[in-house]
């Protein structure tokens, strides 16, 4: 089975695509962004709630780790943002 490469917008493939899969496809870099910024959330959280509970360390892996993945999230949201404003 071959992996097919990633059409850009304005490709000859583009134009077979009903309405709703042309904005799908427009929207998808933004959605990945967010994906970012919620993964790193979700990671750190989650993350800091198992070691504490594993650790016996109170609130403090959560608190600590919540913000690392909160602050992670939000650079890669960041990152991909600005490389798209560039882009365009």
């Amino acid at each position: 089975m071959a992996v097919k490469e990633p059409r850009e917008p304005g490709s000859p493939d583009s134009e077979e695509l009903g309405p709703a899969a042309r904005q799908m496809r427009a929207a998808e870099p933004y959605i990945s962004a967010v994906w970012k910024l919620v993964g790193g959330a979700v990671v750190g959280v989650l993350g800091g709630y198992w070691l504490d509970r594993w650790l016996g360390t109170g609130p403090w892996l959560l608190v600590g780790l919540s913000l690392t993945g909160i602050s992670v999230g939000f650079y890669g949201f960041l990152r991909d943002m600005s490389r798209l404003g560039k882009r365009k």
